[in-house]
């Protein structure tokens, strides 16, 4: 398992191109010093009035398969 903590400011109206197909994954440079990138789908569970803002914790498997992605904190 591999993990990574990074910070996201997304704003609402943002997002809404991730729902409407418009782009597909979210690349974010975590605090480890790597580029991640993960399906934009797998923040619909973070999005609120505001996007999707926080601290996460995206957890990988060692064939770097998405197992889970956490909000540790917000703002």
């Amino acid at each position: 398992m591999h993990r990574y903590h990074f910070r996201l400011d997304i704003p609402r109206d943002e997002f809404l191109r991730y729902y409407s197909g418009s782009a597909a994954s979210v690349v974010a440079w975590s605090q480890e010093g790597r580029t991640v990138r993960f399906p934009a789908s797998a923040l619909r569970p973070h999005v609120t009035h505001d996007g999707v803002r926080g601290r996460f914790r995206l957890t990988v498997d060692d064939q770097f398969r998405l197992q889970s992605l956490e909000r540790m904190s917000t703002g």
